[in-house]
């Protein structure tokens, strides 16, 4: 399996982040990303990839999971 980038856009999170009725710092904290930089990748600014991975594993479900894992090594 190739990883594809992105695993997960600003707006994907935020739809994810808004299901799980979740602030910014709460969802965002939990990945080690300020509200602030939160801010910025819902608004459109590009995940960087370390980011990406550990949203994908923290939140992410089925293929987008498995790819995160892919990532990490940790098939």
């Amino acid at each position: 399996m190739t990883i594809k980038f992105p695993l997960i856009t600003g707006a994907q999170a935020k739809e994810i982040r808004e299901k799980l009725r979740m602030n910014q710092t709460e969802f965002w904290g939990a990945v080690f990303i300020t509200q602030s930089g939160a801010s910025r990748y819902e608004s459109g600014r590009a995940i960087p990839k370390p980011a990406q991975i550990l949203i994908a594993m923290k939140y992410g479900k089925g293929k987008m999971k498995a790819q995160a894992a892919k990532a990490l090594g940790i098939e």
